[in-house]
């Protein structure tokens, strides 16, 4: 397992089994710095390889137009899944499907057994 704290202490990246793992600090508004800061910290944990990322959204307050548009961008991820547990978080991934277009296949959970083998298994 390897983990890289994202820039300006907003939370880990870690890549364990094959997969990225995002787990934001609770309570944090995603700008597009933080955006940019995980995306930098994704890109060190690959070396350009690519990978599929878990995206643990229930500690996330927010994210921004800014963010939404880092995320939407083509990367080293080849399959987003994002994990949410309650409706705010089902809104913002419904809101950040609706309005962009990722470049990799993007979808959200509220179970993380079927969001890892969404991620591993497709």
């Amino acid at each position: 397992m390897t983990e890289v704290s994202i820039d300006g202490a907003r939370g880990t990246v870690v890549l364990r089994d094959g997969v990225l793992h995002v787990r934001w600090i609770p309570g944090l508004a995603i700008s597009e710095d933080a955006a940019t800061a995980v995306m930098a910290a994704v890109k060190e944990l690959t070396g350009g390889r690519r990978y599929p990322i878990l995206v643990d959204m229930a500690a996330a307050a927010s994210m921004s137009r800014g963010a939404r548009r880092v995320f939407a961008r083509p990367s080293t991820v080849d399959r987003v899944a994002l994990l949410g547990s309650s409706p705010v978080d089902r809104a913002m991934a419904n809101f950040f499907l609706s309005i962009n277009t990722p470049a990799a296949p993007t979808r959200y959970f509220t179970c993380l057994d079927e969001a890892m083998t969404w991620l591993v298994d497709t």
